[in-house]
């Protein structure tokens, strides 16, 4: 359906792509992985038509269509979010917009000309059932239900939405387009766990076919049959889930390593033989065939092992056994109740996560903890010995935009080395000129690197992380597990990335209309014991 064939390309003085070849078939999902910056939303844009190759052939099958969502959904406003997905569909979404207008002039009771508006509307409102308008409204209002608006967001003007929830429009629309080829960069950014869920089954149910980016792990092994890495300039495929190309690659590397050394040890063994016997006439004619057999042999290259950086926590101060004790709090917001007579007691070494939908006061518990907002009722008592980290969305906002990414680690540790920030600096992906970038251009997921860094240089012994893993790649995600799991103090944390929740916690806190519910154990045994993923999905 859509095919590279030894394709090129350049952007300024980087090679993204050389002489590579891959391709999307009818019905295949593809995930599409590779390092940021080596070239995964180009290869997208050769698809749309944005960019093209600089050398080989793309090609697309006739009277496909292509639907793209990506990260920049522009401007949106005025329409409500039903009509803004909608208007994805095809010609019916022009109808839809003149029948709304018809509808509008009808309530006009002045109009002289409301005999031919009458008339207009009966011809438009054929029009819009034949194209399966009426359907085609249920269909949309299903899709932004999946991800989780309700009935009034659907009908309120998308412009007063946050720029997740327009992205969540956005991506509504490529939904209910339905077209020949999806191209999805990031879906399951900003979606919570019910959400992700949902779009899973959907995108199980799609039929055609899809090429999609992700940073969730786990969305990407339940979706995907093949991968497609972006690597050094190469198109690699993989046939198989996430976790197969991970363990196939690990496994390539590894027989390329051994290829590499067992021709190594041949090769000097061989020149070893050149050495020692070329000044002997005897051996003369043994000696030049050695030589010329070795020109002929084909070398291995070891394997291009892409840089991986780890981060290991110093050693943190012991708090006491009680890290944080809520008791009898009530909490709400403009006449909202959002906990009532709430008790939780967080102990040393616990890791709780909180699970719960929209709304239902997973950040506010956050804040409460960490003091940044106050229970109207009750008490919040942080622990003896208690240095508390705390990781939300906000901190992101406060750092200075003049500042680089060097000055702001300097600014928080004066008194440490160039040399320990430089190292912490490249823990958290920041090499080279990266330290230089002014913190103003730094992208979403930077930001959060930068405080994540700042957080844990002078580690605190107890964690409160608010969606710790937005914005970060699958490399770094994967650095800030292994951390946290050799991590020895408390955490309390949100997350909708389910295979760091599985990862990390010990206690689950689940939010839900019916009550509080506290569990001993991980998420998995959470998830094996009440038969649902998250709170939103219980039947």
């Amino acid at each position: 359906m859509i095919r590279f064939e030894n394709i090129s390309k350049q952007n300024s003085h980087r090679i993204l792509f050389l002489d590579s070849s891959a391709a999307l078939n009818r019905g295949e999902k593809v995930g599409l992985v590779g390092p940021n910056g080596a070239g995964k939303t180009t290869l997208f844009r050769m698809i749309t038509g944005e960019e093209v190759p600089d050398a080989g052939q793309m090609s697309i099958e006739k009277q496909v269509s292509i639907g793209y969502f990506n990260q920049d959904v522009g401007e949106m406003s005025g329409r409500s979010a039903v009509a803004e997905v909608m208007d994805g569909a095809g010609p019916v979404s022009s109808v839809a917009a003149e029948l709304a207008a018809l509808e509008a002039a009808m309530c006009d009771p002045d109009r002289d000309d409301m005999d031919a508006v009458v008339e207009r509307y009966g011809e438009v409102q054929a029009r819009f059932e034949e194209l399966g308008g009426y359907e085609l409204e249920g269909r949309a209002r299903e899709v932004l239900a999946g991800l989780s608006f309700s009935q009034e967001m659907m009908e309120s003007d998308v412009g007063a939405l946050s720029g997740g929830w327009k992205m969540r429009v956005a991506l509504g629309r490529i939904l209910l387009m339905r077209p020949d080829a999806m191209l999805l960069d990031e879906p399951s950014n900003h979606l919570d766990i019910e959400s992700l869920i949902w779009l899973e089954d959907f995108l199980k149910g799609y039929e055609g076919g899809l090429l999609m980016t992700s940073h969730d792990r786990e969305f990407l092994n339940r979706i995907v049959g093949k991968i497609i890495e972006i690597d050094d300039g190469s198109l690699n495929t993989y046939s198989g889930d996430y976790a197969f190309y991970e363990r196939q690659r690990a496994l390539n590397e590894k027989q390329q390593q051994a290829q590499f050394e067992r021709q190594q040890a041949m090769l000097a063994k061989e020149i070893k033989f050149i050495e020692r016997f070329k000044a002997r006439a005897s051996h003369a004619a043994q000696v030049q065939s050695r030589v010329k057999k070795l020109d002929k042999i084909e070398r291995f290259e070891p394997p291009r092992r892409r840089q991986t950086v780890t981060f290991e926590f110093p050693p943190a101060p012991r708090s006491g056994e009680d890290v944080a004790v809520l008791k009898k709090v009530d909490k709400g917001y403009g006449g909202r109740t959002i906990y009532q007579g709430l008790d939780l007691t967080i102990r040393r070494k616990e890791r709780w996560c909180v699970m719960g939908v929209n709304g239902a006061g997973k950040s506010t518990l956050l804040k409460l903890v960490a003091g940044a907002t106050q229970p109207d009722s009750g008490t919040v008592t942080v622990g003896a010995s208690v240095k508390m980290g705390y990781f939300s969305q906000h901190a992101m906002e406060l750092l200075d935009g003049e500042r680089t990414v060097f000055e702001s680690l300097e600014d928080s540790f004066p008194q440490a080395n160039q040399g320990s920030l430089r190292a912490l600096a490249g823990c958290f992906g920041f090499s080279g000129d990266d330290v230089e970038k002014k913190c103003r251009v730094l992208s979403g997921g930077e930001k959060a690197r930068l405080v994540m860094a700042i957080m844990l240089f002078n580690p605190p012994n107890f964690l409160v992380l608010d969606e710790p893993t937005n914005h970060l790649d699958l490399d770094t995600k994967q650095m800030l597990i292994t951390a946290l799991a050799n991590y020895e103090g408390t955490m309390l944390f949100v997350s909708h990335d389910r295979y760091f929740l599985a990862a990390l916690s010990n206690r689950v806190l689940e939010l839900t209309p019916d009550g509080i519910h506290q569990y001993s154990g991980s998420y998995t045994e959470y998830v094996a014991r009440t038969g649902h993923e998250a709170p939103g999905l219980r039947s």
